[in-house]
């Protein structure tokens, strides 16, 4: 039987109502990059699983953490970064971008956790997942509560340099929207991986998309004619919403 080359067109026999020979011809040839893509994302995370150990991390930072009931005022707990590891498997870190000094909080930050929330019962059945900021404890849950953020591990970086350390700070003191990876080697924390497409060049008419794979929003609106544009953008909240 002949196989399908890699240059061929993909061919099946689903069909959908009144479609036209020339929305077939070109759904297949999308068809076609769409498995090139496919591909293309699994040959990545095959490279991504195989970096090696990235730099032992220079201190045990110290963060700030509450209870995990939001409405617990009261309870504040210092815990180290090697004691966010709770189960085997890599840390995943996102650092949410609501510094001291910053008035709101980032819609952009807000709108990614706000799906991230709900994914994080699934995600922390294999790996360990926490969001940090730099405001202060208080500050933070304050804003998850208002959000519904009950299923996050919120902490506060607030006192230490794991921000500047680990790129969510620029040098003029600004909070970036850094993700980082995380692993423990026996006592020892190692950095495993960051979002740095943050900090290469972008395409025109692009954003660095950093974090895409992990925010469903602009993969939605990829699906449609429309696009994901490039002026939208989400908001803390919408009027009428």
């Amino acid at each position: 039987m002949p196989t399908r080359t890699e240059t061929s067109a993909p061919q099946h026999a689903v069909r959908f109502p009144n479609e036209s020979v020339a929305y077939r011809a070109a759904r297949t040839q999308l068809l076609s990059t769409e498995i090139a893509l496919r591909r293309q994302l699994e040959a990545v995370a095959a490279l991504r699983r195989a970096l090696p150990l990235g730099g032992e991390v220079p201190e045990d930072y110290t963060f700030e953490e509450g209870g995990r009931d939001l409405d617990d005022t009261r309870t504040v707990e210092r815990v180290r970064l090697s004691q966010l590891f709770q189960r085997d498997g890599a840390l995943i870190v996102y650092s949410f971008m609501y510094g001291p000094e910053m008035a709101k909080a980032c819609p952009m930050c807000t709108a990614m956790l706000d799906g991230l929330n709900g994914n994080a019962p699934h995600i922390t059945q294999r790996v360990n997942l926490a969001v940090v900021a730099k405001s202060p404890l208080e500050r933070i849950r304050n804003y998850a509560r208002e959000r519904g953020w009950r299923n996050l591990r919120l902490l506060s970086s607030h006192g230490t340099s794991y921000n500047r350390d680990y790129q969510a700070e620029n040098s003029a003191g600004a909070q970036m929207p850094a993700l980082n990876v995380f692993v423990k080697r026996g006592a020892q924390v190692h950095h495993f991986y960051s979002s740095e497409l943050l900090f290469a060049p972008s395409d025109p008419s692009q954003h660095p998309r950093h974090v895409d794979l992990l925010w469903p929003l602009w993969n939605v609106f990829d699906l449609t004619p429309e696009g994901r544009g490039t002026e939208w953008f989400p908001k803390l909240s919408y009027a009428g919403g």
